[in-house]
């Protein structure tokens, strides 16, 4: 069973600040990190680290090679990474001292992707294989439909949350993960009960997979019953990639045909513990890694 995700590729820059920058004012940075990152290649690094067999299909600029080399570091398999003459897409990450992050995203060869490389990509995937999306690149809709013409199971993570997030056909999804933020967007309510079930009863074949940060994180689907997990307290360094482990090990949950509530205590674990650690993809732990954590919290 093989996950192909379509997404994104970024070069990081990390800036390390007191605070974030406030409007109209300068603010002298701490440290620069430039590294790999996009919710794309975080969520193949993290899939892959999990243990599940991951192909990456996106698109780079002339300078964005290395992150094709490090999705290969990863165990990703990388044939459907493509070079364009667009800038590699960019993001410029605030981080404070306590570890929150704040970040400008550029799409740049993001965005040149065309129906046509997506259809490429998906061809030789069918039955038993997932796709898994988020909303950095374009070409995201027809993605997901051609991926269940083609008998692939389907999941989008809906960040960041826009305009073009409402077009997409999103009843289609087998998987929806989303946080506050996009759920509220999504549903219209900010109570994580009542986005539950406005977007449940909105798309019924579809699991909703809803981060709380750190109250945790719930799943729904309609006509059964919502569960919750808890956060695991544990001092924070960076949250950057939290989100993108957290994706990644619950897809490895459902590939293992684990209940709702397992999948989200394995994702809660291994997020907890890129949470410790500085860096996007680099944050993220083997699947070993997050199972010793989980078994040694006793949940």
């Amino acid at each position: 069973m093989r996950v192909l995700n379509i997404g994104s590729l970024n070069i990081d820059y990390v800036y390390r600040v007191d605070h974030f920058v406030r409007p109209g004012e300068t603010l002298h940075a701490g440290s620069l990190r430039a590294g790999c990152g996009g919710k794309g290649l975080n969520q193949s690094a993290a899939l892959a680290r999990a243990g599940v067999e991951t192909w990456h299909a996106g698109l780079t600029g002339p300078e964005g090679g290395f992150l094709r080399e490090k999705l290969a570091s990863f165990g990703v398999r990388t044939e459907l990474v493509r070079e364009v003459g667009e800038t590699t897409g960019h993001a410029i990450i605030q981080v404070d001292g306590a570890g929150q992050n704040s970040i400008l995203l550029y799409g740049g060869a993001n965005r040149c992707m065309t129906e046509a490389f997506v259809d490429e990509a998906l061809a030789g995937f069918g039955p038993g294989d997932w796709l898994l999306a988020q909303n950095e690149t374009v070409c995201v809709g027809h993605a997901v439909a051609r991926a269940k013409e083609r008998g692939l199971r389907t999941a989008l993570n809906a960040a960041p949350a826009d305009g073009a997030l409402r077009e997409m056909p999103l009843e289609l999804l087998d998987l929806l993960f989303v946080n506050e933020v996009e759920g509220a967007f999504l549903a219209g309510t900010e109570e994580p009960e009542e986005i539950a079930a406005v977007l449940t009863e909105r798309y019924p074949e579809t699991t909703l997979v809803l981060t709380l940060g750190e109250d945790g994180a719930l799943a729904a689907r309609h006509g059964r019953e919502t569960v919750r997990t808890a956060a695991f307290r544990v001092p924070t360094v960076d949250t950057t990639a939290a989100g993108d482990t957290f994706t990644g090990f619950f897809l490895r949950g459902v590939l293992d045909g684990r209940p709702p509530e397992d999948c989200l205590r394995l994702a809660a674990a291994a997020g907890a513990v890129a949470v410790t650690r500085r860096g996007a993809a680099d944050s993220v732990p083997s699947y070993e890694e997050a199972a010793a954590f989980l078994a040694e919290r006793g949940r």
